[in-house]
């Protein structure tokens, strides 16, 4: 496969990577080390009938090789959700990408909505301009057990209430322009889960981008996963 043929799964990739990391230059730095691979070896992935798979599986030994056995099975719950919440694998290909079997990763997703019940008490800001979505969203958190702290519905207003309150997430509705992202990450410290209808806009790797990202529309459980995601970072791991 050349780089044509990876072409329309980076962004895709690169998303999953940043989430799995915590940060954007990890992620990315992961996406980079996948592409050098791959040029080195265009008949690597020709083995997979499926590209993204393919991908996937070569991203998940990436970060097996690279990773220490501190914290393993926290990053397999963590990647297992992202697979089936997120990327919509199903569980014959997020076994294959993982190396194990659908029941672990089944288990694995299983022991996830644990974890997810434990982060009850955080609070978020929402910010969206579009009523319903931005009731939506609330409903998501609060059964979470996640406490919505405001809910403005402009980037602007939000730079103003950052300025006196301090959520532990936020959850945003990103557009496509890149400087939303800049303002929030500068007049913020909690994480920011990004909702755009143009993703990809997002995920070029070509400057300070988001690191959760969700598309619009889209599904509670890829919310519920991002959620997870940031606020396993914010805690410190």
């Amino acid at each position: 496969m050349n780089r044509r043929g990876i072409e329309p799964h980076l962004a895709r990739l690169r998303r999953h990577a940043r989430a799995m990391a915590g940060n954007q230059a990890s992620g990315d730095s992961y996406v980079s080390a996948l592409l050098d691979i791959v040029r080195a070896d265009p008949l690597f992935l020709e083995t997979l009938p499926d590209p993204a798979v393919g991908l996937f599986k070569l991203y998940s030994r990436l970060v097996a090789a690279t990773s220490g056995k501190a914290g393993i099975r926290q990053q397999r719950i963590r990647q297992a959700l992202l697979l089936i919440s997120m990327e919509r694998f199903t569980l014959g290909d997020a076994a294959e990408i993982m190396g194990i079997t659908p029941v672990e990763v089944e288990a694995l997703v299983e022991a996830a909505g644990h974890s997810l019940a434990s982060l009850s008490g955080a609070e978020v800001m929402i910010i969206e301009s579009e009523p319903l979505i931005a009731m939506n969203i609330e409903q998501i958190v609060k059964g979470l057990g996640l406490r919505v702290n405001s809910m403005p519905p402009t980037h602007a207003r939000a730079v103003t209430l950052l300025r006196r309150d301090r959520p532990d997430l936020i959850i945003a509705d990103g557009g496509c322009h890149p400087g939303m992202v800049e303002d929030l990450y500068t007049s913020s410290k909690p994480p920011v889960v990004f909702i755009s209808a143009f993703p990809e806009m997002l995920l070029t790797g070509s400057r300070p981008e988001p690191v959760f990202v969700a598309r619009k529309p889209f599904d509670p459980p890829e919310i519920k996963a991002l959620i997870h995601q940031a606020l396993f970072f914010a805690a410190g791991h």
